[in-house]
């Protein structure tokens, strides 16, 4: 029996009530750029970029929301390229100037680099105690071509260095601070995010590699289990003192790093966290959430393993003439 042309219309609108329905779904509301809304009513803002700023930016989200719960934000993770659609942007690297010139941003706060090895390893037990001056650091993590072989100095321990696979924010900003790329980078490279990294060093009981500040702490400020950070000749007199051996503890390198001049501060790449937004295209409420962030967000930073940034480099005034336009 044939069906009538009303059945099938009946059938092909089913259809697209079940396809949409399946979409929100999954996705847990309809979004794009411009913060369109969920099946609650909510706008719904989405943020990406960096994963490991994910957790302080959803500590502020959480506070946001107790005071504004008419917006969603939701942070979608970045896989080997952001998402599709966003509306804000979470990077630790400074952009090139021709994204710079598009884009309205809050600078939030610093992340330090500081070596590291598994805790159970011997290089940890040498390296942990004397400490690496840039030579090592060089050495140990770079291919260098134009290195002479007759002044490498001697590595006292085994070691197995770990890296990231992808390009990444950290792996970028290590490796230009010593004067190299990313592709430069010696050893085994781990896809995914940096913590599928800390899970392939910390079964390596000879694993090396190199964390920003906020992977390597645990909110307590002692270093993750199993992970032992390694000093660093900070003033750049090509040894490590007791006064340089702060490292193990997150309250200390805030009390060392925060208190000095960046210029004082040698073989630690500092480095900043900013959020961004398109001057053209932000919805109104990515501005306000942003302009909470620029206002409020940095009583959140150390509890998250970030330093407070440099003042000199924060234009938070910048950025509120910014909201002041584009805000609701």
């Amino acid at each position: 029996m044939r069906k009538s042309t009303e059945s099938i219309g009946i059938m092909k609108n089913w259809k697209k009530i079940v396809i949409v329905s399946l979409a929100l779904v999954i996705s847990g509301g309809v979004y794009a750029q411009g913060g369109k809304t969920n099946p609650q009513g909510q706008k719904v803002i989405v943020v990406t970029g960096a994963r490991f700023s994910y957790k302080l930016i959803e500590k502020w989200i959480d506070e946001y929301t107790k005071l504004d719960p008419s917006v969603q934000i939701v942070v979608e993770a970045r896989g080997s390229n952001d998402p599709a659609k966003y509306d804000i942007l979470a990077e630790v690297y400074e952009h090139p100037a021709d994204i710079k010139e598009k884009r309205a941003y809050v600078t939030v706060g610093r992340y330090a680099v500081f070596p590291v090895a598994t805790s159970n390893s011997s290089f940890a037990r040498i390296y942990g105690e004397e400490g690496l001056t840039k030579q090592h650091i060089v050495q140990i993590f770079f291919h260098d071509i134009f290195a002479d072989q007759e002044k490498q100095k001697e590595i006292k321990a085994p070691y197995t260095v770990y890296t990231r696979l992808q390009k990444a924010g950290v792996p970028v900003i290590f490796s230009k601070y010593y004067g190299f790329e990313q592709k430069d980078i010696k050893g085994i490279g781990i896809a995914g995010a940096d913590t599928h990294l800390l899970k392939a060093l910390l079964r390596d009981s000879t694993g090396v590699t190199y964390f920003p500040t906020p992977v390597i702490f645990q909110q307590n400020g002692t270093p993750v289990d199993g992970l032992t950070v390694i000093p660093v000749d900070i003033n750049g007199n090509g040894k490590v003192s007791d006064d340089e051996k702060f490292v193990s503890q997150f309250n200390k390198v805030i009390e060392k790093i925060e208190s000095a001049d960046p210029g004082q501060v040698k073989n630690v790449q500092i480095d900043y966290l900013h959020l961004s937004v398109d001057k053209e295209n932000a919805s109104p409420e990515a501005v306000d959430f942003l302009k909470w962030v620029n206002e409020n967000g940095q009583k959140y930073l150390h509890e998250f393993g970030f330093l407070l940034p440099d003042p000199k480099r924060v234009e938070k005034e910048k950025f509120t003439e910014f909201a002041s336009k584009k805000g609701r």
